[in-house]
């Protein structure tokens, strides 16, 4: 067994013979995303694997062993982890976890000690946790993020965000129901030999798999003569894109009769980057980080670019840059808002408008101050630009039930047709 560390601050270690010994366990939040994120590791050299359980004694657990006002996502990871401590058949003394912090002011950025200490409270001291941040919160001698692992991050966002379009764009609408999830797993199979590819082939090749999924997509028949409302999805981050957060809306919109669009997840990382860019230059700091960053959104654009140029080849729609995205937000608000989403949230609502998807879901944890001034504290300053605009705002609340959520979509929706 590892021999467990700890660093000056008494803080439990992930060393290099973790490394070899340990499984990593990721906390689901985006399903078309965080199975790369396993491919990523395990290629190198990591065990690892994404939480799969989602019944209720989730929230039990979230509930028990965190605080009553802290915010949902935080409680239902706490609960993921612990529920797949007691019941999900790990070898607990060779498992750790694994955690992403932004270092803004959102309570995301406290998960890992408030993991922690639920951890404590529950009597797991020995399982270390670890963060995965830009901002050097953190550091564990057994895990490092490498320029590779950068690389297959960025890589597995955007096969993520690009097959989520994919199947939402398609599904909708296919005349043989099911093609489009065949589809999806066919790609997936093809999509995770990716990440074991040797040295230059992990730069190059994705521009090749990027378009031949795209044509797959394409060849899926389809009938689009009936229109159907477009309805967007933004918000907190986690509820945004887990099913188990927001009750599976994805789903729920398309067994409505709806076209789901739901913004990219690389942009919200490009975002953060540029907040750390923007406090550099405003308050102080190394301008080579600054740059960095900038490196960083250039090189994730250039890369969006070739996507883009594909997307319109085949027909699909072809999603906003994140400069134009930036510059939507500008508009609206200061991008020194930048806490928790910050001003991306109402910029992802403009988009929708523009991209015509007027009609817009707000998801809003329970206790996200950040998200309620950028969400719905926009709402009527977005209605007296775009007077189309159809938005409502749904609370996401452990206590709240499924049917008042419900009922507000549909009513919604309801709008969404007659205006369509």
């Amino acid at each position: 067994m590892a021999k467990l560390v700890y660093d000056d601050t008494g803080r439990l270690l992930f060393t290099e013979e973790m490394k070899h010994e340990y499984k990593i366990l990721i906390p689901s939040m985006a399903p078309y995303h965080f199975e790369y994120f396993v491919h990523t590791l395990k290629s190198e050299g990591y065990d690892a694997e994404v939480l799969q359980n989602t019944h209720f004694d989730v929230i039990h657990e979230g509930m028990k062993y965190s605080h009553n006002d802290i915010c949902v996502p935080a409680m239902l990871v706490i609960g993921q982890f612990i529920d797949a401590m007691k019941q999900g058949g790990y070898d607990i003394h060779k498992v750790a976890l694994i955690i992403t912090q932004t270092g803004g002011g959102c309570r995301a950025s406290n998960y890992v000690s408030l993991i922690r200490k639920a951890f404590h409270q529950a009597g797991y001291d020995f399982i270390p946790i670890i963060s995965v941040n830009a901002v050097g919160l953190e550091k564990n001698p057994g895990f490092k993020v490498t320029s590779n692992i950068l690389l297959k991050l960025i890589t597995a966002l955007a096969m993520g965000d690009l097959l989520m379009q994919l199947y939402n764009e398609t599904a909708p609408y296919e005349i043989n129901e099911g093609d489009t999830e065949a589809v999806y797993q066919e790609v997936n199979s093809f999509l995770d030999e990716y990440f074991y590819l040797p040295g230059r082939k992990v730069f190059y090749h994705p521009n090749k798999l990027f378009e031949r999924v795209i044509k797959r997509f394409s060849e899926i028949p389809v009938d689009r003569s009936i229109p159907k409302p477009k309805v967007g999805i933004v918000g907190e981050i986690y509820v945004k894109y887990s099913p188990l957060g927001n009750n599976d809306l994805e789903n729920t919109l398309r067994q409505e009769g709806c076209e789901v669009v739901t913004p990219n997840i690389l942009d919200f990382f490009q975002y953060t980057f540029d907040s750390s860019r923007h406090d550099i230059y405003k308050y102080g700091g190394r301008k080579i980080v600054a740059r960095m960053y900038q490196f960083l959104i250039w090189f994730i654009e250039y890369r969006r670019n070739k996507i883009r140029r594909q997307l319109k080849k085949y027909g699909f729609r072809v999603f906003t840059s994140y400069y134009e995205l930036r510059q939507m937000g500008l508009d609206m608000l200061d991008h020194a808002m930048h806490v928790g989403e910050g001003w991306l949230l109402t910029a992802e609502m403009i988009e929708l408008i523009h991209m015509g998807a007027p009609n817009i879901v707000c998801t809003q944890p329970f206790g996200c101050l950040p998200n309620h001034i950028a969400g719905k504290g926009m709402f009527k300053k977005i209605k007296q630009a775009y007077p189309q605009s159809n938005i409502v705002a749904i609370d996401y609340d452990t206590s709240a039930t499924e049917i008042n959520q419900l009922n507000r979509i549909k009513l919604m929706i309801t709008n969404a047709k007659r205006n369509l």
